[in-house]
């Protein structure tokens, strides 16, 4: 696929990795950075939790980093050994080349990812295009796979067309039109505002993906024999999170099914809920 750059600007690109290490003096757990050598370029991790402990991988959504779970990371890491991993192609600190998503590069490269960690097999949380990487590498290496925890999932149920129509007059209003955007994919309320600000410095200087992201065969979606958790917001604006819900019921009927009424895409605060399926447990929720 045509490749243009990552960022803007090389202003642009250093204002969001300052706006990175700035998040990551707000650590509250010690946590260490480093890189691995993969296939598809360096990967950069943030590592944080016991190595002895069960390993947990957790995936940002599309235009995001790892940075993203630095809360959430101080509760998993008293449970597993975390990585919060960067992935290639976004604004992070890893290779900045974009892959196909109709490719088999991310289930490739997420396999080099296990590999240079020395792990067999991991549990994995992810957000939106995370969670879509989380599936697609579950699908071709379900054995590599322990758990998996979808969070408003892209490639279930179907992209809302009428999104990228009400996106477009909002971002010909700079910045105030991007704060609007940001407000109205969050469909949060509760949404910090210094996350909110981090998006709004990625929006200003960040080329996002225009490649709609595939959707999964019934026949793959019924290859995950591990147990599954899906939450998703019934406000989401960018994803049809009912027709999510009612394909993965009737595909994994096990599956663990949470339907948020209040809440759209942006979901937070959600380890309280995760943890129990995670360590053992097994409610449900609509």
């Amino acid at each position: 696929m045509h490749q243009k750059s990552l960022y803007k600007s090389e202003a642009g690109k250093a204002a969001i990795l300052n706006q990175y290490n700035q998040l990551l003096a707000k650590f509250t757990v010690p946590y260490e950075e480093f890189v691995l050598n993969t296939g598809y370029g360096a990967t950069h991790v943030l590592a944080s939790g016991d190595p002895s402990l069960p390993p947990l991988i957790l995936l940002h959504g599309s235009g995001s980093n790892a940075t993203m779970w630095i809360k959430d990371i101080a509760k998993y890491s008293k449970h597993y050994s975390v990585f919060a991993v960067d992935i290639p192609g976004d604004p992070g600190k890893s290779e900045e080349k974009q892959y196909s998503l109709k490719s088999t590069a991310y289930s490739e490269w997420m396999d080099d990812v296990l590999r240079a960690l020395q792990l067999e097999k991991a549990t994995f949380i992810g957000i939106s295009l995370g969670a879509w990487m989380a599936v697609n590498y579950a699908v071709k290496h379900p054995g590599k796979v322990e758990k998996i925890v979808l969070i408003s999932p892209s490639g279930i149920g179907p992209q809302r067309a009428s999104f990228i129509f009400k996106a477009i007059p909002y971002m010909l209003f700079g910045e105030k039109g991007r704060d609007k955007l940001s407000r109205l994919v969050n469909g949060n309320p509760e949404v910090p505002e210094e996350a909110i600000k981090n998006t709004k410095v990625i929006a200003a200087n960040f080329n996002y993906r225009s490649e709609t992201v595939p959707i999964f065969k019934d026949e793959e979606l019924s290859g995950l024999n591990m147990p599954v958790m899906l939450i998703v917001g019934a406000k989401d604006v960018m994803l049809d999170s009912i027709k999510t819900v009612e394909r993965l019921s009737r595909i994994l009927p096990d599956a663990n099914i949470n339907l948020l009424h209040e809440y759209g895409h942006v979901l937070i605060n959600l380890t309280d809920r995760i943890l129990p399926f995670l360590t053992g447990g097994v409610n449900k929720t609509k």
